[in-house]
């Protein structure tokens, strides 16, 4: 049986795809694939145009930096956890714009130690919004061509996931490309370009964020968005 099917999306260069869809509906499969953690049966994922499977695993992943919902970091100090497989050595100069960049530098810089801050493994001793922030920093010091999210505000409370938030509407602006797979709706409301909405592994409905969300006579996405806030 397959996971997905009929599955047709393309994401400009600098857009936002937010991904929305219930437990299992098969969101977090298509973050997989342009990862190549797997690839497709039927069809293609393509970047620039390139199949992705003719592509050195290496080299795609190097490019595509990924934040997850559940944030590993290492026993170790900041710094090193930012800069920890990157694809070239990172200056200081560069870890303290990323973290800038990230709306990590205050916290970071307010610390004893700052930079220098032992953490404990998982992050020890950090908010979760902290830690996520860290994992943002990680990430955008890797200059990647896509950056993906999945679900990288579940296990957050209300204040964080406005803090995590910020800085991807930050990120959208400057026309990083980016695909977010996210259970919040006000999240995929005010991040994406476009909206898919996943059921069953296939597309059931898909449009810009004023047409998923703001259409009062859309019955079908209001069915979709029920079982959504149902999961939640």
């Amino acid at each position: 049986q397959k996971i997905l099917q009929d599955i047709n999306v393309t994401v400009p260069a600098g857009k936002t795809l937010g991904i929305m869809g219930a437990t299992g509906s098969g969101k977090s499969s298509i973050v997989n694939l342009l990862q190549r953690f797997y690839d497709v049966t039927d069809g293609a994922v393509k970047i620039d145009g390139v199949d992705v499977r003719k592509m050195d695993v290496h080299q795609l992943r190097s490019n595509i930096a990924v934040v997850l919902q559940d944030v590993f970091l290492f026993s170790d100090t900041i710094e090193e956890n930012i800069k920890m497989g990157q694809r070239k050595e990172l200056q200081m100069e560069a870890v303290r714009l990323a973290a800038e960049d990230a709306k990590a530098r205050g916290f970071i810089e307010k610390m004893d130690e700052q930079y220098e801050t032992v953490i404990g493994e998982r992050g020890v001793g950090l908010s979760g919004g902290q830690k996520q922030r860290i994992a943002i920093v990680r990430a955008m010091a890797m200059e990647p061509d896509v950056m993906l999210f999945d679900e990288p505000t579940s296990a957050l409370d209300p204040e964080m996931v406005g803090e995590v938030l910020s800085v991807i509407q930050d990120l959208a602006k400057e026309g990083v490309t980016m695909v977010v797979v996210t259970h919040e709706m006000g999240f995929a409301k005010k991040v994406g370009t476009r909206i898919l909405f996943m059921d069953g592994g296939v597309i059931a409905e898909e449009g810009t964020p004023q047409q998923i969300f703001e259409d009062p006579q859309n019955e079908r996405t209001k069915d979709f968005l029920s079982k959504v806030i149902h999961v939640i």
